[in-house]
């Protein structure tokens, strides 16, 4: 099979498809890979690397969709990028079609197959592709949001673990599945005050027993939120429904109650966000202030440690990309119900519902 690895679009997108070590492998295993010139320099990996690893490396985009069946990116197309992709192509990267109708449109109309790391699921029903960029987005979040409670940024000022004699800063963090986990594991290692609202009571008893009194758990409600919310410094997101929209936890009426300078770091804004007053920012225009509070809202937060984020993702895609490259996409997918979940667009029709349920098209089952 002929894999094309193109270099991201999005703005301050660092990470690439694929490493070189990864292409190697699959160049040893018989696979051919083109790969856009300084697709991975964002990465630290060198045009150089790519050609020592077997791949043929071309300066121009056009020709990597030419030749490719196979295209694997880490972020979803921009509309411009769409009419690239062909009929008998296809696309493996994160989609998060539930918030793009446009991207949805786009690819819709090329006919191509697209499968989605964050709906591709392992046998456990866990999603191995999206945690690893979960778990770097959760540990960024409390990074980001320490940043901009800084009185230099906007913020209030204030210092999340305190200092002797002074109170630490309060953390909420909303969800507490990979990205939550990973937030609350960096906020009480920074020695904040932390509160983790959730839905599901077992995993709250699990948070209980392995931080031991130090955060605050709360069962999920709208009384917990609006009792939660208000008292924060810093508000992260991570809620998840895989493949859907994310569900408005906080209205914008209890956003207008929160402190003014403090912070929000909404992580589910790929899915459209679980705060009413999140949209979508870059890395070039990140915040943005809502009554006083601060939203951080970036889409593509671990295009910037792009090294770590990079090197992460493949360890989790390359086993599926050998799979999809030596069986052929078809009878891969056929053979494996968790991979069959990642396709959410075949020949010009939906095949996941939340995509299909978000934008209100027909959906027809895959298999």
């Amino acid at each position: 099979m002929i894999i094309g690895i193109p270099k991201e679009m999005k703005d301050h997108e660092y990470r690439v498809g694929l490493t070189p070590e990864a292409t190697g492998v699959l160049c040893q295993s018989g696979h051919e890979v083109f790969v856009e010139s300084s697709a991975g320099v964002g990465s630290g990996c060198s045009d150089d690397e790519y050609r020592t690893a077997g791949a043929r490396v071309t300066r121009s985009k056009t020709e990597v969709f030419e030749k490719a069946d196979l295209i694997v990116k880490v972020k979803e197309p921009l509309v411009s990028e769409c009419p690239l992709f062909r009929r008998d192509q296809t696309l493996f990267t994160y989609l998060h079609l539930a918030a793009l109708p446009d991207v949805t449109k786009a690819l819709l109309r090329t006919g191509c197959t697209a499968i989605a790391y964050e709906t591709t699921e392992a046998k456990d029903g866990s999603l191995p592709m999206l945690k690893p960029m979960s778990e770097i987005a959760g540990r960024m979040s409390v990074q980001i949001g320490a940043q901009y409670l800084e009185k230099m940024y906007g913020g209030r000022g204030v210092l999340l673990g305190g200092v002797p004699g002074v109170e630490p800063g309060h953390v909420v963090v909303l969800g507490a599945g990979v990205v939550g986990s990973s937030a609350i594991r960096m906020a009480v290692g920074l020695g904040a005050r932390v509160t983790v609202v959730n839905l599901d009571l077992e995993r709250l008893r699990v948070l209980d027993d392995q931080y031991q009194g130090r955060i605050v758990t709360r069962a999920a409600s709208p009384a917990a939120i609006e009792e939660t919310v208000p008292t924060a410094d810093l508000v992260i997101g991570a809620v998840l429904v895989p493949g859907m929209k994310a569900p408005k936890l906080v209205s914008r009426s209890l956003v207008s109650q929160m402190k003014p300078g403090s912070v929000i770091v909404d992580v589910s804004v790929d899915q459209g966000g679980c705060i009413e007053t999140t949209r979508p920012t870059t890395h070039s225009d990140p915040v943005y202030a809502v009554d006083g509070v601060i939203h951080y809202c970036v889409a593509n937060m671990p295009g910037i440690v792009p090294r770590t984020s990079t090197y992460a993702l493949t360890n989790a895609t390359l086993p599926y990309l050998l799979r999809l490259a030596s069986d052929g996409v078809d009878r891969a997918v056929r053979s494996d119900p968790g991979l069959a979940k990642g396709v959410n667009l075949k020949e010009g029709k939906v095949t996941y519902r939340g995509v299909a349920d978000a934008h209100g098209l027909p959906f027809t089952p895959l298999l």
